[in-house]
């Protein structure tokens, strides 16, 4: 699970460059400008949003839990990765606000990508090519199969299957809507954002048609804080970030990387109850 399992924004935004008309007046929304970033901002802001959370989880954590095993270093590692996601979704509002000079949304949603698939064949937008959720998420359900087992004391999913993890959630609301807001922030309002929303529509510039390479090479290597995944996470590039490039929509990334976090909520919530 990704989740558990900045460097100066005013730095990153200047060294963005080129710029291309992110929306279409015949659709009636705003035209919007998408600035291109340099390589060196992009790698800034990659590094802005990685090296907190790497800190956070092997540092910062350990040094606040009260042992190393899972039942110690949950809390800490729950705390402190929601932390470092939230400081995701506030950098992607300082950067997208310094570029656009405003958070109105009918701005945000095309600057993000914030919005439904659109096919680049026909100009379809929506209906049927939401159907490309199924086979991206039954994919990234293999790959979640064939990826490194984490360490036993930072293993989440087998952390909730034990006496303790029970223990811990049983009639606690607290760490429940925690650990829902980590979900949330992490498939939707921060990690996800930050890279198919923020850096993919701007990287076009310093990387050309193999943009979407080297977004998927990016998120993979971010995962300092739960580094058994980056294998297995180079999958990425072609289940979401192609799709995202290709259909010009953050929201696909979101919609099938919801899903494990919905199956972990309403897990969490039957051990709550």
């Amino acid at each position: 699970m990704t989740a558990i399992t900045s460097n100066d924004m005013a730095t990153a935004a200047p060294a963005a460059t080129s710029t291309s008309t992110g929306t279409a007046k015949r659709t009636g929304t705003p035209t919007v400008s998408i600035k291109q970033y340099s390589r060196r901002g992009i790698f800034a802001i990659w590094a802005a949003a990685a090296v907190p959370m790497g800190v956070l989880a092997w540092i910062v954590a350990p040094a606040i839990a009260d042992g190393n095993d899972i039942a110690s270093l949950v809390k800490p590692l729950l705390a402190c990765l929601t932390a470092g996601l939230v400081w995701q979704f506030l950098l992607v509002v300082g950067l997208v606000g310094y570029e656009q000079r405003t958070l109105r949304w009918s701005r945000l949603r095309e600057a993000l990508w914030l919005r439904s698939p659109r096919s680049p064949r026909t100009g379809r937008v929506g209906g049927r090519l939401w159907l490309l959720v199924i086979p991206i998420t039954i994919g990234l359900g293999i790959e979640e199969l064939v990826s490194l087992p984490a360490p036993l004391n930072r293993n989440f999913g087998e952390f909730l299957s034990s006496d303790a993890g029970e223990a811990m959630f049983h009639g606690s609301w607290g760490w429940f809507a925690l650990t829902v807001t980590m979900f949330l922030f992490n498939t939707v309002l921060g990690e996800e954002l930050l890279f198919r929303g923020v850096l993919l529509p701007r990287m076009n510039g310093a990387f050309g048609d193999r943009d979407w390479v080297a977004n998927g090479l990016l998120h993979a290597t971010y995962h300092l804080h739960m580094p058994w995944v980056i294998p297995a996470s180079l999958v990425d590039m072609f289940l979401v970030a192609y799709p995202a490039k290709r259909y010009r929509s953050a929201l696909l990334g979101m919609a099938v990387h919801s899903a494990q976090s919905v199956m972990f909520t309403v897990l969490i919530l039957t051990l709550v109850v």
